[in-house]
């Protein structure tokens, strides 16, 4: 079946946008990258072609393939310009009630063949297809950050998805060079029901006053083997996604290490949102990292990869 995916739209030109619209192009795909922001669109062809750019410096892709990839990405403020595509991957902010209502206008404005695929990291798929009125023709995708560098795609069914949506979907990023792995609909999928609640237990270790946030991640990448601590992670994510996510898992499944109680404080105050754009636990752009932390520029470079 993903000899019938050729044309791709991708909703929503942020981080995650442009990291799948960049890998759908590279691998052959005309995509058109949605988002209501013009300014936004220009930026994510800037930060696509900076990042083919490095592609090609590590001699990973030609200066001809990289060249054919950022023409294969058109930009467009409108939705319906998605009408054409054999798949949706929508990639908008993590919010329930806005992503229902794209799926709503999804379903009514693609064809019946087309694929809607999320890129929701907690959000529930069943719900998302039930919205769009062909719950079986609707998956998620779940990429992981930055998404031309990370081979991991969380694919989750709903309740209603056929097996052919999820095996062309499996195919597909198999195709990518991704490694695709299946989960089920609950709160958070596999991922990030694992992941969030270490992330706020680390950030509770720093309000108790356990630990500065350079020792609890220093503790977490030489003791456990992680690339990145806890905290520079979420800085990575960005701190609003954490929080939304976070209250997904308190509210859907009673987890009380994720209640807003423990994730509300100094640090999840708006404008302090980890990477995105200032602010956050390790954003240190003027501290080296001679002790093995990740500091904030290293982190942006990380995003941007």
């Amino acid at each position: 079946m993903t000899d019938k995916i050729t044309a791709i739209a991708v909703i929503g030109a942020g981080t995650m946008g442009n990291g799948i619209a960049h890998t759908c192009a590279q691998y052959g795909h005309p995509v058109t990258l949605v988002d209501l922001s013009p300014e936004l669109l220009e930026r994510t062809k800037e930060t696509v072609q900076k990042n083919l750019d490095r592609q090609v410096a590590k001699e990973l892709i030609t200066r001809e393939e990289a060249a054919a990839a950022l023409d294969r990405i058109k930009p467009s403020t409108e939705l319906a310009d998605a009408a054409t595509a054999d798949l949706v991957i929508e990639a908008a902010t993590e919010k329930s009630d806005l992503k229902c209502g794209m799926f709503s206008s999804l379903g009514q404005i693609c064809p019946p063949q087309t694929i809607l695929a999320s890129n929701t990291s907690s959000i529930s798929i069943t719900l998302l297809g039930s919205a769009s009125a062909r719950p079986d023709k609707v998956i998620g995708m779940h990429f992981m950050n930055p998404v031309p560098v990370m081979k991991l795609v969380e694919v989750i069914r709903g309740h209603d998805t056929s097996d052919a949506t999820h095996d062309a979907i499996m195919a597909l990023a198999t195709a990518w060079g991704k490694t695709p792995v299946s989960a089920n609909d609950f709160p958070g999928f596999v991922a990030n029901r694992v992941l969030m609640p270490m992330i706020n237990e680390a950030i509770f270790c720093l309000l108790e006053g356990v630990a500065e946030a350079r020792a609890i991640d220093q503790i977490m990448k030489l003791g456990m083997n992680h690339p990145l601590g806890p905290l520079a992670l979420a800085d990575l994510i960005g701190l609003d996604t954490c929080l939304s996510i976070m209250e997904v898992l308190h509210e859907q499944l009673g987890m009380t290490n994720t209640g807003p109680a423990r994730c509300y404080g100094g640090w999840w105050q708006p404008g302090r949102w980890g990477a995105k754009p200032a602010g956050g636990f390790m954003i240190m752009p003027e501290a080296g990292s001679d002790d093995g932390m990740v500091t904030g520029r290293e982190i942006a470079t990380l995003r941007s990869r």
